[in-house]
């Protein structure tokens, strides 16, 4: 009865409508709708997206594929070449509206559908493509619903599949809308008139406010209160089920908070009763100590130790008070949790503009690279003794001001790095609330700041330093050997991402700013006065000179040496063949990828067993950002690199590895 009540509203809202749409002028559309396309030259037996962009008027929405207790879902019919073929329209996360005790699942805000068009593998390059596209639907307020129809056309031309880098994004961003696979089979049982839905969830992945979508009516009573429940790996949903619910298997959404969604499937199953609550800031917590201890383990890292060790023997060696030594602490801490936080806002500026990126992602742009490369090369000078920092000098005795720029250059320094517990904590940064995401970035920055902060405010610690002595001159020299080393590691990173041209540059600037520190360096000795006015004009010129720098063109990059390029197509072909496959993600900029790389994949054992068990290799090189492979980072809860993948054959999920790979581990995959 209830399911013929609600279409009974349904036709009584729409008998209302037809009252009302006399006054609607000629034209005039509560629902705006745009046909786009992601690209107007799509090649022969291509996969060209198509995007029905919605903007409702204010005050009226649109429906989702199941509208609710009211409404009906939008009915498309195409008009298509002949040889293509249109796929199922592809609904983002919807909104709930309640009227007068009614559930509404809709769309009060700007949302486009998505549908892929097939281009026949015969269709000659320059053939027109004309796309017509009837779509008749239902828009409403809290009070009035209008049905309107509309006829949308696209003139297309067979070409080269070329995507504009705007239109890309645009669509990357309505992209992010749609509910992700879970990947997983998901449980519901009936009992009492109650419907319990247990759904597989990572326990280190961020849970924002849980909601249950089914795709059909006849599943629940869609106006009933849920309750959700946390616990380890699993999530549960307890509501009122429909009067009738079905026997067989339940698809369905659950929205996961700001927009992001799961699809599911549900098969019927044993579901226990779950007791507890939403562990949401449970969640940010785990992941704010998992960033604290990733950012501790920073601190080895060659491009950070050096800092830290210096600035720790200038604090013993200062003999200042315990007032001036805990200021120095908190400045240092400042200055790391500050570009901590300032990275991690900015990270969440633009994945919220629609911008598929993850950490460290300023080092996607060679020119970062380049300013790195001169930064870290003039601290290895300096280290070496080139040339001496003015007060207050770098890693010396200068007081709060030099300790802050000092944590403020570790922490920048230290983003290439992702070592253990980084990884999962960053990757739920990325689908908690903004001010959880912070606070977790936060604690990214106080883990790396935690050494010197603990020296500052524990005597008995730096009372176990050693005495100040020409030993520390020696230190210095030593130090400045993994400086280097870093150096050179961004060297050849720009190489890779701007070619010999590019590296070339970024060289040439280096050579430039050296001559200029050379310089000062021997003004210095000599104790002459504004020793740095040598230095500025050739260190400003450097800078010019690396911000020149633009990406090599693509196509340029060398293959993988230990398996094939990765892509979602090939893995899904090995795996239909239940082949074994060992998927992992590196970026040239990633410290941690390529020692994990040297150290144990490409190993002779490693490869040896992976060719005698059958292992596919397949390697995404997301050194220049591609987008399409940041959301498949972004799906299995990663925030960067590296990520490794292994698939057992037939399993429906993968193995997720540690961060830090030995050759022993991979060596027994599958066994």
């Amino acid at each position: 009865m209830s399911a013929i009540f609600c279409r009974m509203m349904t036709l009584l809202a729409m008998l209302v409508a037809c009252g009302t749409a006399v006054a609607q002028a000629p034209g005039e559309r509560h629902l705006a709708m745009r046909l786009i396309a992601e690209s107007a030259a799509p090649a022969p037996g291509s996969t060209v997206t198509l995007a029905i962009d919605a903007t409702p008027q204010p005050g009226w929405h649109g429906y989702w594929q199941n509208p609710g207790d009211a409404g009906f879902p939008m009915q498309a019919a195409w008009t298509l070449p002949k040889g293509a073929v249109a796929g199922a329209l592809r609904y983002p996360v919807p909104q709930r509206l309640t009227v007068a005790g009614l559930m509404n699942y809709v769309y009060e805000r700007p949302y486009a559908v998505l549908v892929d068009v097939r281009i026949p593998d015969d269709a000659a390059v320059g053939t027109a493509l004309p796309i017509g596209l009837k779509l008749d639907y239902l828009v409403c307020t809290t009070q009035v619903c209008v049905p309107e129809s509309q006829t949308l056309s696209l003139a297309l031309t067979v070409g080269s599949g070329a995507i504009e880098p705007a239109v890309r994004t645009r669509f990357d961003a309505w992209r992010r809308a749609l509910p992700r696979p879970l990947g997983s089979t998901a449980t519901y049982q009936v009992e009492a008139g109650a419907l319990r839905l247990a759904v597989p969830f990572p326990a280190d992945a961020a849970l924002g406010e849980a909601y249950f979508y089914p795709a059909a009516t006849g599943a629940i009573d869609m106006a009933a209160p849920q309750t959700v429940v946390r616990q380890g790996d699993r999530v549960t949903i307890a509501t009122r089920a429909a009067a009738k619910p079905p026997a067989g298997p339940i698809e369905g959404v659950l929205a996961t908070g700001d927009g992001r969604g799961l699809a599911i499937t549900a098969t019927p199953g044993a579901v226990p009763r779950a007791t507890g609550g939403d562990a949401g800031w449970g969640v940010a917590l785990a992941a704010f100590a998992g960033a604290v201890l990733g950012g501790l383990i920073l601190n080895v890292m060659p491009c950070v130790f050096p800092i830290l060790s210096l600035k720790a023997l200038s604090l013993a060696k200062s003999g200042g008070t315990e007032r001036a030594a805990r200021a120095e602490a908190l400045a240092y801490t400042a200055g790391v949790v500050l570009v901590c936080l300032g990275l991690g806002a900015g990270l969440l500026a633009l994945r919220a503009g629609g911008a598929t990126v993850g950490w460290a992602f300023q080092l996607q742009d060679p020119r970062v690279i380049g300013v790195l490369l001169l930064l870290v090369t003039g601290i290895a000078f300096n280290l070496a003794g080139l040339f001496e920092l003015p007060t207050p000098r770098f890693a010396g005795r200068g007081g709060t001001g030099g300790a802050f720029m000092t944590g403020a250059l570790a922490a920048f320094v230290a983003t290439p790095c992702t070592g253990p517990f980084m990884g999962a904590a960053l990757g739920a940064a990325l689908v908690l609330p903004a001010a959880a995401a912070l606070l977790v970035f936060g604690g990214l920055g106080l883990g790396i700041a935690l050494p010197f902060l603990l020296l500052g405010f524990v005597p008995a610690l730096r009372r176990r330093l050693p005495k100040p002595g020409a030993w520390m001159a020696r230190l210095r020299r030593i130090l400045s050997l993994p400086m280097f080393l870093t150096a050179l590691a961004l060297a050849w990173v720009l190489g890779r991402q701007a070619g010999v041209d590019g590296m070339t540059i970024g060289l040439a600037a280096v050579l430039l700013a050296v001559s200029g520190l050379w310089w000062t360096g021997r003004r210095q000795l000599a104790g002459r006065e504004r020793s740095w006015i040598a230095a500025i004009p050739a260190l400003a010129l450097a800078v010019m000179a690396v911000v020149t720098i633009r990406p090599a063109p693509a196509g340029v990059a060398t293959a993988a040496a230990a398996g094939e390029a990765f892509t979602e197509g090939r893995l899904a072909a090995l795996r239909a063949e239940k082949r074994p496959v060992f998927a992992y993600f590196t970026a040239d900029w990633c410290l941690t990828c390529k020692v994990n790389e040297k150290a144990a994949i490409e190993r002779e054992s490693v490869q040896a067993s992976f060719a005698r068990r059958k292992v596919a290799v397949l390697v995404g090189d997301w050194t220049d950002g591609d987008p399409a492979m940041g959301r498949f980072i972004e799906r299995h809860n990663r925030a960067g690199v590296p990520l490794y993948l292994y698939y057992a054959p037939g399993a429906s999920t993968p193995r997720v590895l540690p961060q830090v790979l030995t050759p022993s581990m991979l060596e027994q995959l599958g066994i």
